[in-house]
């Protein structure tokens, strides 16, 4: 299974009520792709977006240890491997809209 089917099957739709976001992830070893979040709904699309809410730059292992929980994301971001531009806060919703079951 892939990250992105991972997050697909974690997401919580009701933490997602009312959103309208893109989070847009620049991987320094994949694709980029961004989610676009859309009152309760999640669409994974490869590629880059014209206007996201928040871009995150990692890997695709620290996107994996942020969501299970064995990083700290703000961890990361102090560390540099995680960096992020435009709305940095949206960042931290992450692991509510994808929690760990």
């Amino acid at each position: 299974m892939s990250t992105f089917d991972k997050l697909h099957a974690r997401f919580d739709p009701q933490a997602a009520e009312g959103m309208r976001e893109i989070f847009q992830f620049h991987f320094t070893d994949a694709e980029d792709h961004y989610l676009r979040i859309h009152d309760g709904e999640l669409d994974i699309v490869a590629g880059e977006h014209d206007d996201p809410s928040v871009s995150l730059n990692l890997s695709t292992e620290t996107l994996k240890g942020i969501m299970s929980g064995d990083i700290n994301g703000m961890t990361a971001y102090m560390s540099g491997r995680l960096k992020a531009s435009g709305n940095v806060m949206l960042a931290t919703r992450l692991t509510s809209l994808f929690p760990s079951r």
